[in-house]
């Protein structure tokens, strides 16, 4: 016992690793910009005739909306797309199972939805759950003429019938693994990591 006492004192105390060294970086700020665009030129080969409406859930739906917006806008000068938000903490099916209460954020959607395609934004697209309240968000608006979706990582185990119509890049991954989009907005660093569970 003496021994393991004189070992234990000896051997330098085993540091907790923060959560940025546990996640490996699988997609640097070079690559998110090339998914960035990758989602934007599929938007744009199916919507040159009639510009759709963008709706990102918040935050970082909100943040990709905006980006693959600005990067259209230096495509096709003249494809004009209104911008809103979405919060879908009060659509969630999964209140009652979550430890703590959602940070409520604004909805803001400042246009007409009645008749419009409108294409919905989030960074990663799960269990399907949130992408499902964000429709029932959008549609207590009005009726649009089509909802699509966009995402920049497709990571599977889905739990609802809800595929994407444009993704930046498809991810293998177990539940318990978890991805992390960072963007300089929010993050200050554009990067994709995961942490496998």
């Amino acid at each position: 016992m003496v021994t393991g006492a004189i070992f234990a004192l000896l051997s330098p105390p085993k540091m907790p690793e923060s959560p940025e060294t546990e996640a490996q970086l699988l997609f640097n700020r070079q690559d998110l910009g090339h998914k960035l665009h990758r989602l934007a030129l599929q938007i744009l080969e199916h919507h040159r005739d009639r510009a759709p409406a963008f709706v990102g859930i918040h935050t970082r739906g909100v943040t990709l909306a905006e980006r693959v917006r600005k990067i259209l806008a230096a495509e096709q000068a003249d494809l004009q797309i209104p911008l809103g938000a979405v919060d879908v903490s009060f659509y969630r099916d999964d209140l009652d199972h979550l430890i703590t209460n959602p940070e409520v954020q604004s909805t803001d959607i400042p246009f007409a939805v009645e008749g419009v395609d409108v294409i919905i934004f989030d960074d990663v697209l799960f269990t399907g759950r949130t992408i499902r309240s964000a429709i029932e968000g959008v549609m207590s608006f009005g009726r649009p003429k089509s909802i699509e979706l966009a995402v920049l990582i497709d990571r599977g185990n889905r739990e609802l019938p809800i595929q994407p119509d444009y993704v930046g890049e498809k991810i293998e991954t177990s539940r318990h693994d978890h991805i992390r989009v960072m963007f300089d907005e929010h993050d200050g660093e554009d990067g994709i990591r995961v942490k496998r569970g």
